[in-house]
C-alpha cells in the first residue's frame, strides 16, 4: 500500500507530460492541431511541470549512489534545468533575431524567478512554520556558505545597472562565484540522506534497477523539457499578444511558475512536517544557483548565438531597473537571513514588498491616480529598489552584530559563542515572533 502511494505521484507527473509530447510529435509529423497560443502554453507548461517533478525525485534518488560532494554539484546543476531551458531559449533567440524583444524576455524570466523565490517562497515557509509551531525558521550553520556567496553575487549585480549592460565578462564573474561556492561546499562533512515519497520508492529498488530508473527519469525529463521550452515560451508571448496583456509581465511571472512549482511544493512539504530549516535551505540554494549560474550563462549563450563577444545582450532601461530591483531584494534577504533565522514578521516584510512591486505596473496601468507623486511604472520600481535598500541598511544599523554571524567560520570559538548569545538576546527583544 505504501509503495502504491509512493508510485502515484510518479504516474501523475508522467501523465502531465503526455500532451506536451503529443504536441511535439504532431508538429514533427506536420499534423499539429491548430490550438490557440494560450492552450499551447498551458499544455507545454504542464509538461514542463510534470518533468520538473520527475527531475526533482531523480535528483533526490541519485544521492544514494554518489558521494555527497558530487551529488551537491550534480543536483545543483540539474534541478534548475526547467528554469534554465526557458531562459536560455529566450537568450538564444535574442542572438538569432536582433531587434526583437527576446532579450527583454530573457531578463524578465530571470528576474521574475529570482524574486518569486524570496518574495513568495521564503515568506510562505516563515508563515507555515509560525502557524504550526509558533517559532521562527532556523537554518543550519552550514548554510553560511550560501548566504556569503549570495552576498558576493548580489554586490556584483549592483554593478550591472551602473554600467547599463550585461557583458561576457560579467558572466565569467557570476560563473566564477558559483563554481568557487561548489569547490568550498565539497568540503562539507558527509551526511546521511533521508528520502521521502517517490524518491524513497526509487532508492528501495535493487542497485542496478535503481540506477537504471534514475538515469531513465533524468533522460526522459530532460527530453520533455527540451521539447516544450520553445512552445511554452512562444505560447506565452502569443497569449499576451492575443489577449492584450503585457508580454513582459507574462514571461516574468507565469513562466517561472511551471519551472519553480516543484521546488516550492517540496519546500512547503518540509515546512509542514516541521523541517523549516531544510525547506528554507533548499530555496536558498535555488536562489544562489539562479543568481549566479543562470545570470552567468545568459551573456555566454547570447554571444554564441550572435557569433560575437563585442556586443553585450541588449537591455533597455526597464530591464536595467528590473535587475536593480532584484539585486535590492536579494540584499534585504541576505541581511535578514544573516543570523540564520527568519521570523514571521520578516516573512511578511518580504511578502508585502514583493506584492507592492508586483502590483505596481497593474495599478499604474488601470488606476494611475493611486500612484503617489505621479510616478511612472519604471519610477515605481526604482522607488521599491530604494525601499529595499533603505530597509536593509536600517536593519544593519539596528543591530550590526547580525552580519558578524557570517564571519564565525573565521573567528575563535569563544567569540562565536558570545556573538550568538548577544544576537539571540537582541532577536528576542527586537524581532516579532
Amino acid at each position: 500500500m505504501q509503495k502504491t502511494r509512493q508510485a502515484l505521484p510518479l504516474a501523475a507527473a508522467s501523465v502531465l507530460t503526455i500532451p506536451g509530447i503529443y504536441l511535439h510529435i504532431a508538429e514533427f509529423l506536420h499534423a499539429s492541431p491548430h490550438l490557440a497560443p494560450g492552450w499551447i502554453a498551458l499544455l507545454s507548461g504542464l509538461a514542463i511541470l510534470g518533468a520538473s517533478f520527475l527531475l526533482l525525485w531523480a535528483c533526490d534518488a541519485v544521492q544514494a549512489d554518489v558521494s555527497a560532494s558530487l551529488a551537491l554539484a550534480f543536483v545543483a546543476l540539474v534541478a534548475v534545468l526547467p528554469e534554465y531551458a526557458v531562459d536560455m531559449y529566450f537568450t538564444w533567440e535574442a542572438g538569432q533575431h536582433p531587434g526583437a524583444h527576446y532579450a527583454s524576455y530573457s531578463v524578465a524570466n530571470m528576474t521574475g524567478a529570482n524574486r518569486l523565490l524570496i518574495g513568495i517562497g521564503w515568506s510562505l515557509i516563515a508563515l507555515i512554520v509560525w502557524i504550526r509551531f509558533h517559532k521562527p525558521v532556523q537554518v543550519s550553520k552550514d548554510r553560511r556558505n550560501e548566504i556569503i556567496f549570495l552576498a558576493i553575487a548580489t554586490m556584483y549585480a549592483f554593478i550591472i545597472p551602473l554600467k547599463n549592460n550585461l557583458c561576457w565578462y560579467d558572466g565569467l564573474v557570476f560563473l566564477g562565484i558559483y563554481f568557487t561556492y561548489l569547490a568550498i561546499s565539497k568540503k562539507r562533512p558527509e551526511c546521511s540522506c533521508e528520502f521521502h515519497g517517490p524518491a524513497e520508492l526509487i532508492v528501495s529498488l535493487p542497485k542496478h534497477k535503481r540506477r537504471m530508473g534514475t538515469i531513465s527519469l533524468f533522460l526522459f525529463a530532460a527530453v520533455v523539457i527540451g521539447f516544450n521550452a520553445e512552445p511554452f515560451s512562444e505560447g506565452l508571448i502569443g497569449m499576451g499578444r492575443s489577449l492584450g496583456i503585457n508580454e513582459f509581465l507574462l514571461v516574468q511571472w507565469l513562466a517561472p511558475v511551471a519551472s519553480e512549482a516543484p521546488e516550492f511544493i517540496v519546500a512547503l512539504m518540509f515546512a509542514i512536517r516541521g523541517e523549516g530549516g531544510m525547506a528554507l535551505g533548499s530555496l536558498l540554494s535555488s536562489k544562489l544557483n539562479q543568481w549566479t549560474l543562470l545570470v552567468g550563462m545568459i551573456p555566454g549563450v547570447y554571444a554564441v548565438s550572435a557569433h560575437t563577444l563585442a556586443h553585450p545582450i541588449p537591455m533597455d532601461p526597464l530591464q536595467i531597473h528590473e535587475i536593480m530591483l532584484t539585486a535590492a531584494q536579494s540584499l534585504l534577504a541576505i541581511v535578514i537571513l544573516a543570523n540564520l533565522r527568519l521570523t514571521v514578521g520578516q516573512g511578511f516584510l518580504l511578502f508585502w514588498l514583493f506584492m507592492g512591486q508586483f502590483l505596481a505596473p497593474v495599478i499604474h496601468q488601470f488606476f494611475p491616480f493611486l500612484i503617489p507623486w505621479g510616478l511612472s511604472g519604471e519610477e515605481v520600481h526604482e522607488l521599491f529598489s530604494l525601499i529595499y535598500g533603505v530597509t536593509a541598511v536600517a536593519l544593519i544599523l539596528d543591530y550590526p552584530g547580525r552580519l558578524h554571524y557570517l564571519k564565525r567560520p573565521f573567528i575563535c570559538k569563544c567569540d562565536e559563542d558570545a556573538t550568538e548569545e548577544n544576537l539571540l538576546e537582541h532577536e528576542r527583544h527586537k524581532q516579532p515572533e
